[in-house]
């Protein structure tokens, strides 16, 4: 997996922090210098740091487990369904609703309630109703659609969350630690980096720079996918192999098989007890 790019995070003005007197002391590990009353971010732990956490993601991805990205500031909703989207991966651009971690078979009905709706309009059903009932259900469907139409193939707890700005996603961060979720997070000098398992310090305000942060994790879950795909495709084509082997070393003898093998085996014998008759007699 090749390294991040100290020059392109450079250029997207991901080292810009926010104001000194707005900062948190706890991020001053990751803090190079302040330049007009404003922090800069130290770079160079933003390379490391970034390349931990998308190795962690690859692997992730590679076990065929789900991430879920965060995002519901305005500067990172596009951005994040449009990347995030095109490594099938499930993404909440919209309000967080309360409780879809810690109380994920609630959200999960919900999210059958848009199946069910789709379901009335295959089959006919929906015309039946009249324009009122009509009018009420498609208001429904829009709403779970802009809310939870991301997540529809999230039928599990996702393995991992991945936040933008942990100050605005602070119930998201809360309910994942609640279940030992691992959170991977784009962290500014003005937040708390004590909950998250992967800091990734950066700038969270600006479009260029949540943009090349998440190229470089949404490649690594490319290449995650990519060896998960390659590796099924192989034991796909290794399983008839495997199966004609375990089949000719544990195959079941036939009962003419096996009487035939006895009658040999007692034929060898009675041959061996005259070659020892004829040997006596000769002596």
């Amino acid at each position: 997996m090749p390294r991040t790019d100290f020059n392109q995070l450079l250029e997207a003005g991901v080292h810009f922090g926010h104001l000194k007197r707005k900062w948190n002391p706890k991020m001053a590990p990751y803090i190079f210098m302040e330049k007009n009353g404003i922090h800069i971010i130290d770079l160079h732990k933003t390379v490391v740091k970034l390349d931990e956490a998308a190795a962690a993601l690859k692997q992730i991805a590679k076990s065929g487990r789900k991430v879920l990205f965060v995002a519901t500031k305005k500067q990172a909703k596009e951005i994040v369904s449009e990347k995030v989207a095109g490594v099938a991966m499930p993404y909440v651009t919209e309000r967080w609703p309360g409780g879809m971690l810690t109380n994920f078979p609630t959200i999960r009905k919900a999210v059958k309630k848009m199946a069910t709706i789709d379901k009335l309009n295959s089959d006919g059903t929906y015309d039946n109703f009249s324009k009122r009932e009509k009018l009420q259900i498609s208001r429904q469907r829009a709403k779970l659609e802009k809310n939870l139409g991301s997540i529809a193939d999230l039928t599990r707890l996702p393995a991992a969350l991945f936040v933008i700005d942990v100050q605005k996603e602070a119930n998201a961060v809360k309910e994942a630690k609640r279940l030992n979720i691992p959170v991977f997070a784009m962290v500014d000098t003005c937040c708390d980096p004590t909950n998250i398992d992967y800091v990734i310090p950066a700038n969270d305000d600006a479009t260029k720079s949540i943009a090349v942060i998440l190229d470089t994790v949404t490649a690594a879950i490319q290449e995650g996918l990519a060896e998960r795909k390659v590796e099924k495709e192989k034991e796909a084509a290794e399983a008839p192999k495997a199966a004609t082997a375990a089949k000719k070393e544990g195959r079941p003898r036939t009962r003419k098989a096996a009487e035939g093998e006895a009658e040999t085996e007692a034929v060898a014998e009675a041959e061996t007890e005259a070659e020892a008759v004829l040997e006596n007699a000769a002596e």
